[in-house]
């Protein structure tokens, strides 16, 4: 592999800022690397209780990070919080690399996984309204003034304003593209309605298999791949569960800690699928030590898009990840991250192997057959 071939380094930075649940292995920052194309050189960690508001990190640990970038001839720096645009051009000033935090690396990677058009509208859309935030980001013209009889924006008028007017004009643009869009969708989802089907949307933490799933379910060939991200694009088929059974199953957008505002903002169209369902799979890595933390940061995005009352059905998958193989069986989970609703039904499955699909196909079934429990699932205990 020549120079010009080699995968780009990266040194991954994380900061201890009183987080209820901190990451000192930088597990999720470094599969999140992998699935931007960036190859994790050497990493760092560091335990702050007042951040420099200039450059984050105190001087010694930034003095450290240039040496560890220069050892391993990395070409960015990715941080797992958030930077100021400040923040980030100081620190960008004072390593010689390009530094990206959290939300851009998440950015990055939907720009490269969306297909479709409205997926694409809608990741460009939330990297223009990012953009928009940071226009003091790298620019050496901002202070230049554009004046003169006849230009746009009239005499006096800073560079820097008419960066931020051009980008509310393309903003503008997308999101009439996208609110019609939206309207065939909706029309989509209407016609379902009136079909009287049973709605259901897997959701989830990224990564915890909704699209293996979705492929069991519905016999669908859908892309998967063991990485986060790996798919972004709403899928919607129709499944049957038995006589007179039907149900219209819907793959949605994994979830992800302080997954950025401009995306859910811009993947609301796409999340109206989840609002619309009459029942959510919401399903787990069961392998993963952090599963009830991820259990909580999905039901936190659920909240924000208003489906938090939607009933759920809990579904334990990767059993087959476990060190030694256990039972699948249908169970009562507690509560986690759910408040004050009852306890769940829930399940533990395989859908790689298929252990546990039937008892959960069957599940649906009473549910699809029996208006009630279509109305509420959850059980109390």
């Amino acid at each position: 592999m020549t120079q010009s071939e080699r995968i780009p380094g990266a040194v991954l930075v994380g900061v201890d800022t009183g987080q209820p649940n901190p990451d000192p292995k930088l597990g999720e920052l470094r599969e999140l690397a992998l699935s931007a194309g960036l190859a994790p050189s050497a990493s760092l960690w560091s335990t702050r209780r007042r951040l420099d508001p200039a450059l984050y990190l105190g001087s010694g640990k930034v003095a450290e990070l240039k040496q560890q970038v220069q050892d391993t001839q990395a070409s960015c720096v990715l941080f797992d919080n958030a930077l100021s645009p400040a923040q980030q051009r100081n620190l960008e000033n004072e390593l010689g690399v390009a530094v990206w935090d959290r939300t851009a690396l998440i950015l990055e990677i939907f720009a490269r996984r969306a297909r479709s058009g409205e997926g694409k509208l809608q990741v460009e859309l939330a990297r223009l309204r990012h953009a928009a935030t940071r226009l003091v980001r790298g620019w050496t013209h901002l202070e230049r003034q554009q004046g003169g009889i006849g230009l746009r924006g009239g005499p006096g008028e800073k560079q820097i304003e008419l960066d931020r007017r051009m980008l509310e004009d393309k903003i503008k643009v997308l999101q009439v593209r996208l609110r019609k869009l939206e309207r065939q969708r909706s029309t989509q989802r209407r016609a379902r309605a009136r079909a009287g089907q049973l709605r259901v949307s897997i959701v989830g933490y990224t990564n915890a298999g909704k699209s293996t799933l979705f492929n069991a379910l519905t016999h669908a060939r859908g892309y998967v791949a063991d990485q986060l991200f790996a798919t972004l694009d709403t899928t919607t088929r129709r499944i049957y569960l038995g006589p007179g059974a039907f149900a219209v199953v819907s793959d949605t957008v994994g979830f992800i800690r302080d997954l950025p505002h401009t995306l859910v903002d811009a993947f609301k169209a796409t999340l109206d699928e989840t609002l619309e369902a009459d029942v959510l799979l919401h399903v787990v890595d069961l392998s993963n030590a952090q599963r009830d933390q991820q259990i909580e940061q999905v039901n936190a995005v659920l909240a924000e898009i208003g489906a938090q009352d939607i009933p759920q059905i809990l579904i334990y998958n990767k059993i087959d990840k476990l060190p030694a193989p256990i039972p699948f069986t249908d169970r009562y989970a507690p509560p986690m991250g759910l408040g004050e609703r009852a306890s769940i039904k829930s399940f533990d499955v395989s859908a790689l192997t298929g252990a546990g699909l039937d008892t959960v196909r069957e599940y649906l079934a009473g549910i699809a057959a029996n208006s009630d429990a279509c109305a509420n699932p959850v059980v109390h205990v």
